[in-house]
């Protein structure tokens, strides 16, 4: 017998199930056709930062990829092959890249260029997480916090977090691919930071492809 959590998981989603059938007949159906998002969202794995439900989407509206501290690494794989099927094979016309406040990522970071101020001897342990984050690492120990608060600390980290990863982002094949054909399917790439406490998403960038209008 599945335990309590799990039993209520499975049950809400029989009730959700029946709720939608009712009201669209056919939207199961419907939806096991195929995708067309326009939104790739790349996001933090914290619970609190379900898209679908802060932007009260609907199954088939946001194509998703979640992990810690929502990084983008150009060297990582995972998420480097959502992009790019989400931008060649889907066909998204924006690209998010979703960051949140109070985010335990972006604190860890504050808290490892903290240890290695204090202690420039001192090496982190070796650890995936570490690995994960030692490019927002060395640029946290790069800022210049010494004047903030706690919060504003974490939100700088934050901020500067989500900069970051959206300029990998434009940097990434995909993207630069998608934007050096003025011919393709516009694809525009967003910062945006969830703020935890407002349940509200305040947009830090914006770009796209800048082509040359008199050109041939």
């Amino acid at each position: 017998m599945p335990h309590e959590s799990i039993q209520t998981l499975l049950n809400a989603n029989e009730e959700w199930s029946e709720s939608i059938m009712k009201d669209s007949p056919t939207f199961f159906t419907q939806l096991a056709i195929g995708q067309s998002p326009k939104i790739l969202w790349i996001g933090c794995s914290d619970s609190r930062v379900p898209e679908s439900v802060i932007t009260a989407s609907k199954p088939g509206d946001i194509f998703v990829h979640r992990n810690i501290a929502n990084q983008f690494h150009l060297n990582d794989d995972s998420a480097l092959s959502v992009l790019t099927y989400a931008v060649k094979a889907v066909g998204v016309e924006h690209v998010v890249l979703v960051g949140h406040t109070n985010c335990g990522g972006a604190a860890a970071c504050l808290q490892a260029a903290k240890d290695a101020a204090a202690d420039t001897d001192a090496s982190q342990p070796e650890t995936p997480l570490t690995r994960w984050l030692s490019p927002l690492i060395a640029r946290v120990q790069s800022l210049d916090l010494s004047a903030c608060s706690a919060t504003e600390a974490l939100n700088k980290v934050v901020e500067t977090n989500v900069l970051m990863q959206v300029d990998n982002i434009c940097k990434s094949e995909p993207i630069t691919t998608a934007w050096a054909d003025p011919n393709a399917k516009k694809v525009t790439v967003h910062g945006w930071v969830y703020d935890l406490a407002r349940g509200r998403i305040d947009e830090l960038a914006c770009r796209e492809a800048k082509h040359d209008e008199n050109s041939a």
